[in-house]
């Protein structure tokens, strides 16, 4: 399946027209997997919310609202923070797990719905009419919902945002990098599989490789060998302008291992560097000073 790694199609699709901030199209998340992805693997994971607080919220962005997905452990805390940045299906039901199993090592994981101004992709089932919408998300609104996604956890009273981490997928992976430039109170981030290089644009102005020497936190990057769409020629690139970077990054490459990886819904999956890689995660986070507490 094509996620839609293959991206000039993302940065060169621009309709000049954008729906105002204040317009908020998805103002609920989709329940189940996004239909793009139908049908869902036999191997798919489902994390219980046991011992968990987990459900859908709502974070104030300026006058709005958009939709998102939270879990933490349901005692304790303050937890340490994480972002997770979703692919471009949206906030479905793989993203929600990839909460739940963050609350269960013990953080307070919150997924904002990045596309809520621009469209509903849950409920497209052709990746060429997924694009078009996802193209037309501007770098400096996902960068501002994210902010304003800290914000309403440091509101919430169970999250300690002086440990705060970011992690995207795919579409999220090159959010990953941008907001490791964007913001100096990050910890650290770990960027899955995200899209390095690329052609600039009105809404994309700059792509990983532009701000590689401008990051304000430690990155850990996680890449396939076989990924179609982000060739071992852009890692390369990568790993040569980040040695201009003031802060300690990595990139790891999983031989024989495609893009979408550790998306167990899909046959894309690789079981054994999907659990490398999330205790590769882990650790970075701990190391930066963003450790959870295991749920027992």
């Amino acid at each position: 399946m094509n996620d839609g790694s293959v991206h000039p199609d993302l940065v060169n699709f621009l309709p000049r027209t954008e729906l105002s901030r204040r317009e908020v199209i998805v103002t609920s998340l989709a329940t189940g997997f996004a239909l793009a992805v139908q049908p869902v693997s036999a191997q798919t994971i489902t994390t219980s919310a046991e011992g968990l607080t987990a459900g859908e919220v709502q974070i104030p962005v300026g006058d709005v609202s958009i939709p998102g997905y939270r879990a933490m452990p349901e005692k304790g805390g303050p937890f340490p923070v994480v972002l997770v940045v979703q692919e471009i299906f949206g906030v479905h039901e793989h993203i929600k797990d990839l909460c739940r199993r963050l609350a269960k090592a013990g953080y307070f994981a919150v997924a904002p719905e990045m596309f809520a101004r621009q469209g509903d992709v849950s409920k497209l089932t052709n990746i060429q009419d997924i694009l078009p919408i996802v193209s037309r998300v501007p770098d400096a609104q996902v960068m501002a919902d994210l902010d304003a996604a800290v914000a309403w956890a440091k509101s919430t009273g169970h999250a300690d945002t002086d440990r705060l981490a970011i992690t995207g997928f795919c579409w999220g992976g090159r959010i990953v990098w941008l907001y490791a430039a964007h913001n100096p109170e990050l910890n650290c981030g770990v960027a899955w599989y995200g899209r390095l290089t690329g052609q600039a644009s009105e809404l994309q102005p700059k792509h990983p490789i532009d701000v590689a020497a401008d990051l304000k936190a430690p990155v850990l990057g996680l890449y396939a060998e076989k990924d179609n769409g982000i060739p071992l020629s852009d890692v390369e690139k990568m790993r040569k302008a980040l040695k201009k970077a003031k802060f300690q990054t990595r990139i790891q490459v999983y031989p024989g291992a495609q893009h979408g990886f550790n998306a167990d819904y899909r046959p894309s999956y690789d079981e054994r560097s999907a659990k490398d890689a999330w205790q590769r995660m882990l650790a970075w986070f701990a190391m930066y000073g963003v450790a959870g507490q295991p749920v027992s």
